[in-house]
This record gives structure tokens, sequence and C-alpha cells, in this order.
């Protein structure tokens, strides 16, 4: 019984080989399909290299007081919008008040005085020289008086320009000083971006080009302009600060990360049709034509150059691709050209 069952699956084993080799030369061979190729080229590039950079208003101001007090008003909140000329902060100090007043009696006096010795000049009572002591006593008088109330007129801080309360600092009740911030405000105009760029590429920025610019909370993509470029590198981090203008039509807003694209040195790369890249989950891939046959090649791409893409690996300059791969196409597939 033993050797009639090793017998049966001899056989069976024969024929399921048999059954397989008849369906493999059975299966049609692949249909050609008609593609458009073209060839993958070799250039010498810049490296692009990303610089991050931070959204800010083009017209900004820290807004501080210049006379000592406290603040008894305070009537902005953040992020309110204020017109020039509007009230910020009001700043009590007596002691500025009383001096106006002590200032404005002492023009009165030496008024009256000057007054008196005019008219007894007039009389012979008097002599030109008293006249004129008094006379040069008005003025300094008159010079206190607008001195005092400038001083007084820096208790109420107002707006330079139209804007948006962007930071506050300070309180109502508590103590200013001359040169301490008590709020920052930004104008509604035009934004630009601040960012350190490394010390190597500063040979490459010119003023009024145009650099590549994404900003990843709002998915946005633009180009901004170089504006100026300081004279003078940050010891630690060994960068120089940039400012590049924000065209007028894109919506930034103050604070966003923004992401810019600089030319590093040239550097041999290849390049392929955009359309020649197709995806298949995570991976990028292309067809390569060798003999008529389409080779299906993984790869890794790099920055889009002007409806060229980088590819990093996987291909070499002068190899032809597929452009539009069909979705049909398979590995091994001939081609009609």
């Amino acid at each position: 019984m033993a050797v009639l069952a090793l017998l049966a699956g001899i056989a069976l084993s024969g024929c399921s080989r048999s059954d397989t080799g008849t369906e493999t030369a059975s299966r049609p061979a692949l249909p050609a399909v008609e593609v458009k190729v073209e060839k993958a080229v070799g250039q010498e590039l810049p490296a692009l290299i990303h610089v991050t950079g931070v959204v800010r208003a083009s017209e900004r101001a820290s807004i501080a007081p210049k006379v000592m007090g406290t603040i008894s008003a305070f009537p902005v909140d953040l992020g309110q919008r204020v017109k020039s000329g509007d009230l910020l902060v009001k700043i009590e100090a007596a002691e500025i008040s009383a001096k106006v007043l002590q200032a404005e009696a002492q023009l009165k006096q030496a008024s009256r005085d000057l007054a008196r010795e005019e008219s007894l000049l007039e009389k012979g009572a008097s002599t030109s020289e008293i006249v004129k002591n008094l006379a040069d006593r008005v003025t300094i008088m008159t010079a206190m008086v607008d001195e005092a109330r400038v001083m007084l007129g820096y208790t109420e801080i107002r707006a330079p320009f139209d804007g948006r309360v962007a930071r506050k600092f300070s309180e109502v009740g508590s103590l200013s000083a001359p040169g301490m911030p008590l709020l920052e405000l930004e104008g509604d105009g035009d934004f630009e971006i601040e960012a350190g760029v490394p010390e190597s590429l500063i040979a490459g920025l010119e003023v009024g080009a145009a650099f590549p610019v994404q900003l990843p909370s709002s998915k946005g993509s633009f180009e901004a302009t170089l504006k100026e470029v300081s004279s003078a590198f940050d010891s630690i981090s060994r960068t120089v600060t940039a400012r590049f203008a924000i065209p007028a039509a894109v919506e930034a807003r103050a604070g966003q990360y923004a992401r810019l694209t600089l030319s590093g040195e040239f550097r041999p790369a290849v390049l392929a049709p955009v359309e020649s890249v197709s995806k298949y989950g995570q991976m990028e891939r292309v067809f390569v034509v060798e003999g008529g046959i389409a080779k299906l090649r993984l790869v890794k791409t790099g920055a889009a150059r002007d409806g060229n893409v980088e590819i990093v690996s996987g291909l070499t300059a002068g190899e032809t691709v597929v452009l539009d791969p069909p979705v049909s196409l398979r590995d091994g597939q001939p081609l009609k050209l």
C-alpha cells in the first residue's frame, strides 16, 4: 500500500508540472505600446540650500516713553487696529504739569515787568539796558514754557502710523521709564522675511534678485525679492541678516515661519522631464528604454527646475526615459517609439 501511495504522489506531481508548463507557454506576449521618450541630461547646477526665516511687518516700532511716571491709561488691546495719532498710553506725571504752570507764571511776570519798563523808558524814567535785559528774560521764559509743554506732551503716547498692536509689555498702574518698551506696533502694509544667511552663501546674494519661498503654515509658495543685506556677521552662528520683500498679493502674517531656497556651489546633476517620473505608493519610478523594451527603474528625485526634476539616484545622463508612462505599462513590455 505504501508503494502505491508513493507512485500516486509522483504521478500527481508530474501532472502539476505539466499543467504549469502548458499555462506558461500559453500566456500571451505583452503588446507593444506607443510612447514618447526623451533623454536624461547631465548639467552643472548649483546646490539648493534651504534657509529658515521669520515674517515681519516692514513697518514696525517699539513704543517707549520719554518721561518717567505711572501709566494711568492703556486703551489698546493685543491685536487691536489703530490709526495714526490714536492714543496708545497715558502717563501720569504731576511734576511735569507743575513745571508748566510754574514756567507760564514766570513768563507772565517777565512780560509785565518788560511792559512797565518800556513805558517808563518812553518817559525817560528807565534805561534801554534794563528794557533789553527784560526782553531777553521774556525770550528765555518763553522757551522754558515751550519746553515744559513739550515734556507734558510726552505723557501721551500716540500711534506713529496705522497698524496693529502686536505685543504689550506693561499694564495700567505700572511704572514707566524712559527707553523701556511698553508695546510693539506693526504696520498694516507690506511684509518681509528676515533670515540669517550662512556666510558661504553671501557671495551669491544680489539685492533685487528673487528667491523661492514657502510658508508651511499656509501652504503657500512665491518668490521674494532681496531688499537688503547686513554688513555684519553674527560671530556665533556665522550668518548675516538679510531681508526679503514679500509681494503684496501674498497673504502673510507677522511671526510666520518661512523657508527660502538659495543657491550654493555648482555640482554635476542629472535632469529628467517631470512627466517621466511616476509614483507607486511611496516609491518614485521611471521607465528606461533599453533595446526597445521598457525597464522599470526606482529613482530618488530632488528639486524641480524649469519642467525638469533632478534625479539624485537611479538614473544616469544619456539614458532614455518614457514620458507620461501609461498606467498599464509593465516592466519588459515592448515599446513603439
